[in-house]
């Protein structure tokens, strides 16, 4: 057996493929890739990853356990804050899993107890099951919904986004979706603008929404 064989290990199968989609997307993992990358032949993957949708599980599992969870006892609305902000600092780094986590059908340790934590920690704040339901589904849509609007962005600067709007005005009438201008050149296009400061906006209207409907119930 050769050393590079003896060495491999579940959790060094699922780092390559994690960093692989990580470099070249989603598409580009694949078991003879991956065997290449660890120097063993893409047979060897097989004792420990069962097939490409039991990789996948673990690669996503392996998303969900950089995900940072609320400590025990902690304040709701903090926790939840502090979750959804390295959640979605986990997805930047990770753009590919946005599309994965919740299609699993197999879900790994690290998804069931990151779920469980952050279903505890709502009801241990007096949430319903039903409140809790719907504070978890909205949470998680903004998030991930976030995160993807954010990886597809045309333009990563100021600078990038004013060569982007440049290139949408010139291909306007003149006067034409005034609003639209008026947002970009007084806002978007305004020094210091990064549009990930919108998440903390939106994510405390989504808190304050649900502390509404929680003190009401």
């Amino acid at each position: 057996m050769s050393e590079a064989r003896a060495r491999l290990t579940r959790d060094r199968v699922l780092t390559a493929a994690v960093a692989r989609a990580d470099s070249g997307g989603l598409e580009s993992v694949s078991m003879r890739r991956l065997g290449e990358e660890l120097g063993v032949e893409a047979m060897s993957l097989y004792t420990h990853v069962a097939n490409k949708d039991d990789l996948l599980d673990g690669m996503v599992d392996a998303v969900f356990a950089e995900i940072d969870l609320p400590a025990v006892g902690a304040e709701w609305r903090t926790a939840m804050r502090e979750r959804a902000v390295s959640a979605r600092t986990v997805l930047n780094r990770h753009p590919w899993a946005i599309r994965l986590m919740q299609s699993r059908t197999a879900p790994g340790p690290a998804t069931l107890r990151h779920h469980d934590t952050v279903i505890g920690t709502l009801r241990q704040a007096g949430f319903t099951v039903e409140l809790t339901a719907h504070a978890f589904s909205a949470i998680d849509a903004y998030v991930y919904g976030f995160a993807l609007q954010e990886a597809s962005l045309p333009f990563d600067t100021v600078e990038e986004a004013a060569e982007v709007g440049a290139g949408m005005f010139e291909r306007m009438p003149a006067g034409a979706f005034p609003h639209l201008v008026e947002l970009t050149v007084e806002h978007i296009l305004q020094p210091g603008y990064d549009y990930g400061d919108e998440f903390e906006f939106g994510l405390e209207l989504i808190l304050d929404g649900l502390d509404r409907a929680h003190r009401a119930r």
